[in-house]
């Protein structure tokens, strides 16, 4: 794993893997840089030539927000361990190394990882190594929920109920969850990101969320302590961006709308939310402030609330570090906020007050994930990128990425690809541009979830902005299934199927410019097929007119016409007078074609008359009963098994647990039933698919 060096501002290639280098990188004069809002937006940071800054800065993290503060500038990589992020990023002394090795006067630490860590930034500051983030009494203050909430109420900040210590066991749990009333959250003390939290329900439930959420902060913080507060049923996640200097001058910068989420995690986010009004945007902002204040805060940081229907807004947590959505902030208020933070770090005062901090337009941040959500709206996936096309051509589109075409996503980090952002002077621009760049989007090699991301902003609740943290679930509760395909949109990807069939086969039937023979009369410009699309089959007839096809079926027409390059990943089409824009994944010889349409992949098979007629005759695959088999969702980590040979387990039992990307997932049984074989074993690698355990 490597460290990166920030260059001479140079620009040089990436190495071909973001694993376990750190990046050190030498800086001039402070310039800003550009939202990626291309052509039109700049950032409003005011460059002084003559401000002296750091020679050197030291990157501690990986992927994309390592790119983020400018690792293709890098001059120098060091790496520091092995993937285990127990033995690479976590490794402090690894880290103070290549430090002393490469004379970084600074480091930034990103996210994740060591961003948040006090002994970290004492072991910085006893070095004479700046740390860009907040002084340790802030890192230590607010890092700690319990210690944080108490700071807060005597800041007047709104709190939620709940209990102000931490909880040590099962049964101690029950019995405050109980006095709290159920629901309630249950999460690590030194917790973020989504990971050590469970919501309980009841008894059994907090008793399982007390095991689990001490296991996941153990294992991505190095702290399984727990606290339990009131879980506020259909909230808003709302958080305020924070920017303070050492100087005691601190600003908010507006809020980021991040409701949409999964297992606790933020998927879609959007800046500013649609939910607030001017008086609760800025009596949540002045209460960011004062907490900021309260521990002498420097930096750029994150006051988390989450706010009922009512508008009434609760405390949650703050984030010592820049936010992963930090981007749709930048793009709303024109500040690069790694550079203020650089410059906050040097010691330099604000540049800006707070009455110069705009809301200029609206931006969305999707999370693109190697996820496959059509398993708990996203379960990990791994692979390496056999293909890798980001939607840059596009205007007012920024990815923030660090990856690229041949990477590898693995086992060991946050299974995110990029973060997609799009901006517009209004919302409606916004996602439309969102829409277009999903659309856009090349990942082949490994699941995503763009089929989730794309249904999500243009579901009309999201676009309405009635939304809340149970918006997955409520909008899907029986579990996402992929879009669903409406007669006229039928009838438009049937069409599209078989005008890439007929131009495939006119394309095989001519070979250095000498007809061949081809499964399908090309002499012509009428043809008769048969489209099957699930258990469903309709035949269709196309004819063709200079550029344009049009396919009949029910009494339907559709006409198709554009650039199909069988070659080219993206499939720019008009159908009907409306522009589409679809890829093609894979055709075979069976005619069977895969293509993403309107973000959801569709297997399509398109036959000849005779074909389909044959085919009729063919003797259907037994699909296998997995009642009687556990074969792991995802690739991962055991770390229990619950059960051995010739146990009997009810309908619902753990049978054993599968850490993936830091996030412990327990397997249980579908049936009552007698436990036939193992298969797997505690500190087991497994792969999707993968056989875990099998019942009689």
């Amino acid at each position: 794993m490597t460290l990166w060096m920030i260059g001479n501002m140079a620009a040089h290639s990436v190495p071909s893997t973001l694993k376990r280098l750190l990046f050190a990188v030498k800086y001039s004069p402070l310039q800003s840089r550009c939202c990626a809002v291309q052509r039109e937006a700049q950032y409003s940071t005011i460059s002084i030539p003559s401000e002296k800054t750091f020679d050197k800065i030291l990157i501690a993290n990986r992927g994309e927000i390592a790119c983020r503060v400018h690792v293709k500038m890098a001059d120098e990589a060091v790496c520091v361990g092995s993937a285990p992020t127990s033995k690479s990023y976590l490794n402090m002394d690894a880290i103070m190394d290549a430090i002393r090795v490469t004379g970084a006067q600074a480091v930034h630490p990103g996210y994740g990882f060591l961003s948040e860590n006090k002994e970290f930034a004492k072991r910085l500051a006893a070095e004479g190594v700046a740390f860009i983030g907040p002084d340790t009494h802030a890192i230590q203050a607010m890092g700690d929920k319990i210690e944080s909430k108490l700071i807060a109420k005597a800041a007047k900040v709104n709190t939620i109920p709940g209990f102000d210590g931490v909880v040590k066991t099962a049964e101690e749990a029950v019995k405050i969850a109980q006095e709290i009333g159920y629901p309630v959250m249950i999460k690590a003390s030194a917790g973020g990101g989504g990971k050590g939290m469970r919501i309980a329900w009841n008894d059994e439930e907090t008793r399982e969320g007390f095991r689990f959420s001490s296991q996941e902060a153990a294992s991505s913080f190095g702290d399984d302590r727990l606290l339990i507060e009131k879980y506020i049923d259909n909230p808003r996640h709302i958080e305020i961006q924070v920017l303070a200097d050492k100087h005691g001058n601190a600003l908010w910068l507006n809020e980021r709308e991040c409701s949409i989420q999964r297992r606790n995690q933020k998927v879609v986010e959007e800046a500013p939310s649609t939910f607030l009004d001017p008086v609760t945007r800025r009596a949540m902002g002045e209460q960011a402030v004062q907490l900021a204040k309260a521990v002498q805060y420097s930096s750029a940081g994150t006051v988390e609330f989450l706010v009922d229907s009512k508008k009434n807004f609760y405390f949650l947590e703050m984030n010592t570090r820049l936010q992963v959505e930090h981007p749709i902030t930048e793009c709303i208020t024109g500040l690069d906020l790694v550079e203020q933070m650089i410059r906050v770090a040097k010691g330099y005062q604000l540049q800006h007050t707070q009455d110069d901090i705009p809301i200029n337009g609206w931006a969305i941040e999707c999370r693109v994930y190697a996820e496959d959500p059509y398993k708990s709206f996203g379960l990990p996936s791994i692979g390496r990128l056999s293909q890798y096309q980001e939607p840059l051509d596009l205007d007012k589109v920024r990815v923030d990425s660090g990856i690229q075409e041949g990477s590898d996503i693995s086992i060991y980090y946050d299974p995110m690809i990029s973060k997609l952002i799009t901006y517009g002077a209004t919302r409606a621009e916004a996602l439309g541009r969102m829409e277009d760049a999903l659309d856009n989007y090349v990942i082949r090699g490994v699941t995503h979830n763009i089929p989730l991301l794309r249904e999500i902003i243009t579901h009309p609740r999201f676009v309405s902005g009635h939304i809340s943290t149970n918006f997955l679930p409520e909008v899907y509760p029986d579990g996402f299934k992929g879009h669903q395909l409406e007669a006229d949109a039928k009838r438009e990807l049937l069409a599209s199927a078989a005008v890439l069939y007929i131009t495939a086969e006119l394309r095989s039937a001519k070979v250095l410019g000498t007809q061949r023979v081809a499964s399908t009369p090309v002499e012509c410009s009428h043809w008769e097929l048969c489209v099957e699309l699930g258990e469903e089959r309709q035949d269709v007839e196309i004819s063709k007119s200079g550029t344009v096809y049009t396919v009949e079926m029910d009494g339907a027409k559709v006409e198709v016409w554009g650039a199909l390059n069988l070659a080219s990943p993206l499939l720019p089409l008009t159908i009907n007078g409306t522009q589409r824009m679809l890829q093609c994944l894979s055709r075979d010889a069976a005619g069977v074609i895969v293509l993403q349409y309107l973000g959801t992949l569709f297997k399509v098979r398109v036959l000849s008359k005779l074909a389909a007629e044959l085919n009729s005759y063919m003797p259907e695959k037994v699909s296998e009963d997995t009642s009687s088999i556990l074969r792991s969702p995802m690739p991962g980590t055991v770390v229990a098994v619950s059960v051995k040979p010739g146990d009997t387990v009810a309908e619902g039992q753990e049978i054993c647990v599968i850490e993936a990307m830091k996030m412990q997932n327990s397997l249980t049984a579908v049936k009552q039933a007698k436990v036939k074989s193992v298969h797997c074993k505690p500190g087991e690698t497994v792969g999707e698919g993968d056989l875990l355990v099998e019942l009689e």
